[in-house]
């Protein structure tokens, strides 16, 4: 059956084909809860200056097959500015799954749309994950782009939960948990699980933006209300998507002030852990892991399959879970480069670099192994000192 194009400007609209949505992405084994409406909706309402959003459907008959939400804007390589393509959600979207159910020659028309509607150098699609055996539908974009990519973006440790979770984790993350218990019930702090809705989201909310604020996150800025946009951004997707009751939470409390959080989104029996910060006066509790194992045992009461990390960093990540986990998951990061001259000039400069990558990669390592003249050594000793925290997770 031919597949029949439309495109949209809105998924706010009231015209919006969300009863179709819902069935597409029902359809699509490896959504997400980055693929809700009530996510996407909260990005369309934050674009930043510059980006406009626009919505390729594709139908087959009355039946929604694809929909693909993207935001054009400039992004600067080597200085240059160049007009870029990406899915909308980027780049808070942690996981994504491609809403497609098209053959592949629907797919090669769907491009051919998407170039001659938004001409660009570039189409970048982050974050994707794709079915274990089956073929990607974007596979054949990859032979229709002057030149493609299909570039790991990072393997996600998840944790499969069982009856063997009802028993003491062995090993190290043993002595550490308990270690970490100790300290917690030292002090007197306790743990909570909570469940918002659309009313309690905005002031839990509040509470954990307060304790990100002064923890290292805000400090570096790099946490997920660290500007304005993403504030927004986030507490309007959290407070949609606890609407439908796909919000975790759990806490550490202390006198009935939030210390310790970490947030996640639950669908499919799967709970994404998004976000966690503490309070940087309890940090040698190792609250972070206590809280994991309430992730775990809630899972169990609950009758949830898998805890996962959201996203971690491609190298050193530092995600508390390498401990419990017991498979990974990969993210694909797809670049479709155009035939327009800023496409082929930035294909171009791609295939150069990957050419040159292994030179710079040795020049840079006999670099670092040469040793430099040391000055005299000045040793100072203070009380406290501790390694600073990885950023491999949100």
């Amino acid at each position: 059956m031919a597949a029949r194009f439309e495109w949209r400007t809105s998924l706010c609209a009231a015209d919006f084909p969300a009863a179709a949505y819902e069935a597409l992405r029902l359809s699509v084994a490896d959504h997400t809860p980055f693929n809700n409406l009530g996510w996407l909706r909260a990005a369309e309402l934050t674009l930043a200056q510059g980006e406009c959003l626009h919505i390729l459907l594709g139908w087959e008959a009355d039946e929604l097959r694809l929909c693909l939400p993207l935001i054009t804007g400039r992004e600067r390589f080597a200085g240059v500015p160049f007009r870029v393509l990406h899915h909308l959600g980027y780049p808070l979207a942690d996981r994504l799954a491609l809403l497609s159910l098209l053959d592949g020659a629907a797919m090669r028309q769907a491009l051919r749309l998407i170039r001659q509607r938004l001409p660009h150098a570039l189409l970048q699609l982050n974050e994707l994950s794709e079915p274990a055996g089956e073929e990607s539908a974007l596979t054949p974009w990859m032979a229709a782009s002057s030149t493609g990519e299909r570039r790991l973006s990072c393997r996600v440790p998840v944790h499969l939960i069982s009856e063997a979770d009802h028993q003491e984790v062995s090993g190290d993350p043993r002595y550490k948990l308990r270690r970490a218990r100790k300290r917690i019930a030292a002090c007197g702090a306790e743990v909570r699980r909570i469940t918002p809705d659309a009313l309690s989201m905005p002031p839990l909310l509040k509470v954990i933006r307060e304790v990100e604020a002064v923890s290292w996150k805000g400090d570096e800025g790099v946490g997920i209300f660290a500007s304005k946009r993403s504030r927004q951004w986030i507490e309007n997707a959290f407070t949609a998507l606890a609407a439908q009751g796909l919000v975790r939470v759990v806490t550490l409390e202390l006198d009935g002030r939030c210390i310790s959080y970490r947030l996640g989104l639950l669908e499919q029996d799967r709970l994404y852990d998004y976000n966690l910060a503490f309070l940087p006066q309890y940090a040698d509790l190792g609250s972070g892991r206590v809280l994991l194992e309430e992730w775990i045992r809630w899972g169990l009461d609950e009758h949830w399959r898998w805890i996962d990390a959201s996203r971690v960093s491609l190298e050193n990540s530092s995600h508390q879970l390498h401990e419990r986990m017991t498979g990974q998951l990969e993210h694909w990061r797809w670049s479709f480069y155009s035939w327009r001259p800023s496409g082929l000039l930035l294909g171009l400069g791609l295939r150069l670099w990957h050419h040159l990558k292994p030179t710079v990669q040795q020049w840079r390592a006999r670099r670092a192994a040469t040793p430099a003249a040391a000055p005299t050594p000045v040793v100072i000793t203070t009380e406290g000192d501790h390694a600073a925290p990885s950023h491999s997770q949100r």
